[in-house]
């Protein structure tokens, strides 16, 4: 079954950054575009980023462009986000999602998978 876990969150001073990594499992990686998504507190899921299927392409929502990174590596099944100049706007439980797309780069929350999230904070 198709497993996706997160991790590298946690607590940060505005201004710094995080690496989050997620491990897939369960279905072939490098076929499929990937996202990651988040959801800050009290609020519905937001999508952040995506990423085509061999990584050639990627997207960002406005509130990240510039400051975050997705990357993948299809040897090793894992997605990353690198995540700079953070700013207390960030804090959110954020997710690795699974897209059903085999081709292009998300640019919504279209997902079928998301994995449990990994919660980052960020301190004023």
């Amino acid at each position: 079954q198709v497993q996706l876990v997160e991790s590298g969150g946690g607590l940060v001073q505005s201004g710094g950054s995080l690496r989050l990594s997620c491990v897939a499992s369960g279905f072939t990686f490098s076929t499929y575009a990937m996202s990651w998504v988040r959801q800050a507190p009290g609020k519905g899921l937001e999508w952040v980023s995506g990423l085509s299927p061999l990584g050639r392409s990627t997207n960002y929502a406005d509130s990240v462009k510039g400051r975050f990174t997705i990357s993948r590596d299809n040897a090793k099944n894992t997605l990353w986000l690198q995540m700079d100049s953070l700013k207390p706007e960030d804090t959110a439980v954020y997710y690795c999602a699974k897209t059903p797309r085999t081709w292009g780069v998300p640019t919504n929350l279209e997902h079928d998978y998301r994995g449990q999230g990994t919660q980052v904070t960020v301190s004023s």
